[in-house]
């Protein structure tokens, strides 16, 4: 994993030791998956970890639009810092491990291509009513410009339990009889070709309205909060998805 080491001084006297984590155009704008940073000031923030950032990189601008994630979990700019811990900033996302069982939703990461109607066949049950499919495909053209392909970056400790948390929200806001929702969710990452599924969400329900309803909030849901990001790759050039123009 590369990783960058530098040593800011403006506060020599203190020794808080850090480790920030990169994803995406984070990482690709620094060069580095992991930064590890020396001698920064006691009571620091996130908020204050980013400014020092910029200080140090000036290449990232503008770091306020950047998540702050400590072990699994998305964590507020107030959130307060002591040495040794490990902060992962993400831009913002653009879209692991199994889940449980069914009802309380599996999500998996595939670097291989998706089937569907596999997918599809996994959530059913003879108390199961209704069944939708979505499948998010590769499209050949994005903004006027022809898209060879999509790159799929994933934060992989973290996507898992973020997707285990989406599941507990759709089963609150689209209750249901038993046997209850029965929730698969797969997502690629790496390179998924023009035409390939990208994502599928599979949901099984007594009925088909709370089959459609909780469907659609599982796709608009992880494609705000799940931790991957894709970057299209054109004839003439390239662009992660969700990056500032």
């Amino acid at each position: 994993m590369d990783r960058a080491s530098s040593t800011l001084t403006t506060h020599p006297s203190n020794q808080v030791r850090l480790r920030v984590r990169l994803f995406a155009v984070l990482r690709e704008q620094v060069g580095a998956s992991e930064l590890d940073l020396e001698r920064l000031p006691d009571g620091l923030d996130i908020a204050g970890l980013k400014r020092e950032l910029v200080q140090r990189y000036p290449v990232f601008g503008d770091l306020s639009y950047a998540a702050g994630v400590m072990g699994d979990s998305y964590v507020p700019d107030s959130t307060l810092l002591t040495s040794g811990d490990v902060v992962a900033l993400l831009p913002p996302v653009s879209g692991g491990s199994p889940g449980g069982g069914f009802e309380d939703g599996v999500f998996e990461l595939s670097a291989e291509p998706i089937d569907p109607g596999e997918i599809g066949a996994r959530v059913g049950h003879p108390g199961c009513g209704g069944t939708v499919v979505f499948t998010g495909t590769t499209r050949d053209s994005h903004r006027g410009r022809e898209v060879l392909q999509l790159d799929y970056e994933a934060f992989h400790e973290m996507a898992g339990p973020e997707m285990e948390r989406i599941f507990a929200d759709c089963k609150e806001a689209w209750p249901c009889e038993p046997p209850g929702l029965r929730m698969v969710c797969v997502h690629r990452h790496g390179a998924v070709e023009v035409g390939q599924p990208s994502v599928v969400v599979a949901v099984a329900s007594p009925h088909r309205d709370t089959a459609f309803g909780a469907a659609r909030y599982l796709i608009d849901t992880l494609k705000e909060r799940l931790p991957v990001w894709k970057k299209e790759i054109y004839t003439d050039g390239q662009h992660w998805v969700g990056d500032r123009p």
